[in-house]
């Protein structure tokens, strides 16, 4: 009782006195440690890898595909720009569905590609504009702030509380299955793909490149969930063009010889 005294008043004062910018940031630090994410990341990640449509692609059968798959992220979260890059476990893991061009992420750094848009892609840096993408959604803790809207305070302190929180985090992460960003939330990704790949050997706007990609192919029916919230890629494009531009990172492409390689280790 007094833990919970103490918590809501601590959170009275910063509503009185945080701009609502800055409030949803102090609280969502406030109601979730670093602890807490980890422990409902893994809670989602049960939940999508027991689901049968979600073919996870075996690590034993396929070892070539994940090695390139680590070889990449592991690129991205050694840049030296990851916030959490050693408190989060940073599971990465592939989906067998090629008719599905989409990764996503769950909190504490639960990332999931699917073979689609592996597939789709044609460079090593476009993949890694979106993988350095579904990062900065875990990285920028986007997923909780989604949460606190959806299920308000109360229910978030109970299960900082430990109230029943085994019921809570499933019902949590039932919703965060089918959960969608919101554009300032898209615009920080897209931010921090260029800031993440900005120290790496990888193009920084690689991002940008699959939007390019997508535009040329004209995918609008298989467009991924993360484009459903922003649906105008070209200023997207310019965006990230320019931010990486302005921080005088690396635009030169890299070599695809390694990128067909990860390809050709999947599934057909």
């Amino acid at each position: 009782m007094v833990k919970r005294i103490f918590i809501l008043l601590l959170v009275s004062v910063i509503v009185s006195f945080c701009s609502k910018k800055t409030y949803s940031q102090e609280l969502n630090a406030l109601l979730f440690s670093i602890e807490d994410e980890i422990r409902l990341g893994q809670q989602v990640a049960n939940e999508v890898e027991k689901d049968p449509k979600n073919r996870i692609l075996d690590e034993k059968k396929y070892p070539q595909a994940y090695a390139h798959l680590r070889r990449i992220t592991n690129t991205i979260l050694n840049s030296g720009q990851v916030r959490y890059k050693e408190q989060f476990p940073w599971q990465v893991k592939i989906i067998h569905n090629d008719s599905v061009l989409n990764a996503f992420c769950a909190p504490g750094g639960f990332i999931y590609v699917y073979t689609g848009i592996i597939k789709f892609l044609d460079t090593e840096d476009q993949f890694a504009g979106v993988m350095a993408h579904e990062i900065a959604h875990a990285d920028r803790r986007h997923a909780t702030n989604n949460l606190m809207k959806m299920y308000g305070l109360g229910m978030l302190m109970q299960l900082v509380l430990g109230e029943n929180s085994g019921n809570m985090i499933a019902r949590v992460a039932a919703s965060l299955l089918g959960l969608n960003f919101s554009r300032s939330h898209e615009r920080e990704a897209d931010d921090y793909s260029v800031i993440y790949l900005c120290n790496t050997p990888y193009q920084a706007s690689g991002a940008a490149g699959f939007f390019e990609k997508l535009q040329r192919s004209n995918q609008g029916a298989r467009t991924p969930e993360f484009l459903s919230t922003h649906p105008n890629p070209a200023n997207r494009i310019q965006n990230i063009k320019n931010a990486a531009t302005q921080r005088k990172c690396n635009l030169k492409a890299s070599n695809n010889a390694s990128y067909q390689a990860f390809k050709n280790s999947l599934p057909r």
